[in-house]
C-alpha cells in the first residue's frame, strides 16, 4: 500500500490547493441526527451506495457516512467513510442547500477506486434530484 501523499488515495490531493474544506460543522454526528435522515428521507441505492436524502430548511447541508460492521475491520470501513468523504467534499458546491444527506458505503465499494465511488455518489445525486440548477 502507498502512503498518503500521492499514493494511496490520489483523487485527494487533486483539488486541496482549491480549497474545498468540508467544515465540521455541516457533518451528521449524533445518533438522533441519523435516525431522523433515515426514518423521514427517501433513499437511493446502487452497487457501491446508498444515499438518503431529507429535505431540511433549518438544518439543511449537514451530510453524514456510514459504514457499517458487515464491510470488515476498522481500517476498511475508514478508508470507505474517507472516499465517502471526499467524494462529497468534492462536488458539495453542485449540490442543493437545505438537504440532509446521509452516504452509506456498500460492500462493493470496498475494493473500488476513490473516482468509481465518486461516479457513483453522482450518479445517485443526479438520480435524487439534488444538483442545483445550472445557470
Amino acid at each position: 500500500m502507498g502512503h498518503w501523499r500521492g499514493g494511496l488515495f490520489p483523487c485527494m490531493t487533486e483539488v486541496l490547493a482549491v480549497g474545498f474544506t468540508l467544515p465540521k460543522k455541516l457533518i451528521l454526528r449524533r445518533h438522533s441526527e441519523f435516525q431522523r435522515v433515515y426514518r423521514l428521507g427517501k433513499s437511493i441505492a446502487n452497487r457501491y451506495l446508498v444515499l438518503y436524502i431529507l429535505p431540511d430548511k433549518e438544518n439543511g447541508g449537514k451530510v453524514g457516512f456510514a459504514a457499517g460492521k458487515k464491510l470488515g475491520g476498522a481500517v476498511l470501513r475508514n478508508r470507505l467513510k474517507r472516499l465517502l468523504r471526499e467524494s462529497y467534499r468534492k462536488n458539495r458546491h453542485r449540490l442543493k442547500p437545505g438537504v440532509q444527506l446521509i452516504l452509506v458505503a456498500r460492500a462493493a465499494a470496498a475494493k473500488e477506486k476513490c473516482a468509481t465511488v465518486e461516479a457513483a455518489f453522482l450518479e445517485l445525486a443526479r438520480r435524487g434530484g439534488i444538483f442545483a440548477a445550472d445557470k
